[in-house]
C-alpha cells in the first residue's frame, strides 16, 4: 500500500499548480477539508482500516477533476484517479474510489457506506457554524461563471438545495441535519 502521505502531497501539489485561481472554493483547502472530515465520519461509521485507507484516497481525488474542466469534473476525476492509481490499487479498489467519487455529484445519490461517507463529509459544512463564510467562496466561484448571479438569486438557490439536500451517514444525521435547518431557516427569514 502507498501511503496516504504521499498520495496527499502528489495530489496537492497538482492542485495548488494547475487549479485555476478563480476556484476559491473547490480549492486544495476543500480537498484538505474533506480528507479531514471522511476520517471523522468514517471513524464514527465504524469502517474498516482498507476502507479508511480508500475512501482518503477517494477524498483526495474527488475534484481533481477541475484542474481540467469544471463540467463534469467527478467523471475527469475517475478517469485521472483511475490512470493513476491503476498501479497500486486492486481493480475492485479502484471501483470502490471512482464510485464514491461520483457520489459527490449533484444530485447525490450514494449507494453503499462508503459513498455516502465521502458524499456527507464534501456537504458536512452545510450543518456547521462556516456555512455561509463556505457559502460565500461557493458563490464567488459561481459568480465567476455568472457574473449577473446576485446575493439575493445566490440565496434563492441555497435555499432550495438546503431544501432537497439530506445527509446519509448515521453520524450527520445526528449532528449536521439539526445546524443545516437552522440556516435554512435564517436564509429563509433574510429573503423573504
Amino acid at each position: 500500500m502507498n501511503s496516504i502521505k504521499d498520495i496527499k502531497s502528489k495530489v496537492l501539489t497538482r492542485l495548488q499548480e494547475l487549479l485555476p485561481e478563480h476556484l476559491v472554493y473547490h480549492s486544495p483547502e476543500h480537498t484538505l477539508y474533506v480528507l479531514d472530515k471522511v476520517e471523522l465520519i468514517g471513524k464514527k461509521e465504524g469502517v474498516t482500516k482498507e476502507e479508511l485507507y480508500l475512501l482518503k484516497i477517494a477524498a483526495l481525488y474527488h475534484d481533481i477533476g477541475f484542474i481540467e474542466n469544471h463540467i463534469n469534473h467527478e467523471e475527469i476525476s475517475c478517469k485521472i484517479a483511475t490512470k493513476e492509481l491503476k498501479k497500486i490499487l486492486s481493480a475492485k479498489q479502484l471501483r470502490l474510489v471512482t464510485g464514491m467519487i461520483m457520489a459527490t455529484k449533484i444530485p447525490q445519490s450514494p449507494t453503499s457506506l462508503l459513498e455516502c461517507i465521502l458524499a456527507d463529509a464534501d456537504l458536512e459544512y452545510l450543518g456547521t457554524k462556516n456555512f455561509h463564510k463556505t457559502g460565500n467562496l461557493l458563490f464567488l466561484e459561481l459568480q465567476h461563471y455568472n457574473p449577473a448571479l446576485t446575493h439575493k438569486k445566490w440565496n434563492e438557490i441555497q435555499i432550495g438545495f438546503l431544501s432537497q439536500h439530506s445527509y446519509h451517514t448515521k453520524f450527520c444525521k445526528q449532528y449536521k441535519e439539526k445546524y443545516k435547518k437552522k440556516h435554512l431557516e435564517e436564509l429563509i427569514r433574510y429573503n423573504s
